[in-house]
C-alpha cells in the first residue's frame, strides 16, 4: 500500500526503533515527522537524509515527551497527523523499594503519558481527514512482567489498556488504534551493551546473545527495527482496516511461554 499523502508523526525517532519505523513509513510514501528532545544539526540531517533517499518529505521537530504541553505542541506544529506512532521511551532497572521517585515519574511520563497527550491532539486531525492510524510501540512487558522494571512494566501495561480504549472510542470511524509489543530489538543501544556483557560472562558474542541477552526470547534472535517498521506499515494498510484494539507481538515467541 502506498501511504503517499499521509503524514506520520513518530515520537522518539532520531535513533533506534523510532528511526527504523520512520524509514519504513517514508519508503511506503508517507511524509514523516521525526522527534526527540534534542535540537542538534544531526537530528535535522537525519530527516534530510530520509527525504533525499525516499524522495518524500521528512522533517524533525524538537519536543520533550516528558511534558504534556510539548507532546500536544508537536502534533500541532506538524500541522497534520494521519499516522501517529507513539514510540518514545526510557528505562531504569531497580528493585521497587529502592526505585528513585524521579525515575518512576519520568518513565511514566515519557512511556505512557506522552501517548495520551499526542493521541488526544491527533484524533481531531484524523477525524477531519476522515482516516487515521494510531500505533503504540508497547513491549512484551506490556503483556508480561520482569523483576526490577516496575515503572516500565506499569507504563507499558497502561499503554496497552489505553490502546484498547482508544480503539473502542473510534470503532465506528475509519480510525484504528493498535499496539506492537516487541521483545528484544537490535538497536544501537543494545548493540553497545554486547561487549560489556561478553566481558562480564566471559562468553563470545553469539553465546552471550543467545544464552544471556535473549534468554527469554525463544527464537534466540533479535527482532529488527525494519521488522517493526514493516509491521507499522501493515497496520496502516487497507488489509488492517478491521484490526483495532489489539496487540501484535514481535518477540520471537516470548509471550507464548
Amino acid at each position: 500500500m502506498s501511504l503517499k499523502g499521509k503524514t506520520a508523526i513518530i515520537t522518539g525517532s532520531n535513533s533506534g526503533i523510532g528511526l527504523g519505523v520512520a524509514w519504513e513509513l517514508a519508503r511506503a510514501g508517507a511524509d514523516v515527522v521525526l522527534n526527540s528532545f534534542t535540537d542538534r544539526d544531526e537530528d535535522h540531517a537525519i530527516a534530510a537524509g530520509i527525504a533525499t533517499e525516499t524522495g518524500g518529505n521528512a522533517r524533525y521537530i524538537k519536543a520533550d515527551m516528558s511534558k504534556g504541553d510539548e507532546c500536544r505542541a508537536l502534533v500541532e506544529q506538524a500541522g497534520a497527523c494521519d499516522i501517529l506512532i507513539n514510540n518514545a521511551g526510557i528505562q531504569h532497572v531497580c528493585p521497587i523499594d529502592e526505585f528513585p521517585v524521579d525515575k518512576w515519574d519520568a518513565i511514566i511520563a515519557i512511556n505512557m503519558n506522552s501517548s495520551f497527550h499526542t493521541t488526544a491532539a491527533a484524533l481531531p486531525m484524523m477525524r477531519k481527514a476522515g482516516w487515521g492510524r494510531v500505533v503504540n510501540i508497547a513491549s512484551a512487558h506490556g503483556l508480561t512482567a520482569s523483576p526490577y522494571k516496575a515503572a516500565y512494566v506499569a507504563a507499558k501495561h497502561g499503554v496497552v489498556g489505553m490502546t484498547k480504549t482508544v480503539a473502542l472510542e473510534t470503532a465506528e470511524e475509519p480510525i484504528t488504534c493498535n499496539a506492537i509489543c516487541p521483545g528484544y530489538v537490535l538497536t544501537p543501544l543494545v548493540e553497545a551493551q554486547i561487549p560489556d556483557t561478553m566481558a562480564k560472562y566471559n562468553m563470545g558474542r553469539d553465546e552471550v546473545i543467545k544464552k544471556v541477552m535473549l534468554e527469554r526470547q525463544p527464537s534466540r534472535e533479535f527482532a529488527t527495527v525494519e521488522q517493526l517498521g514493516g509491521t507499522c506499515v501493515f497496520l496502516c494498510s487497507d488489509a488492517a482496516a478491521q484490526i483495532t484494539g489489539t496487540t501484535i507481538s514481535v518477540d520471537g515467541g516470548w509471550t507464548a511461554l
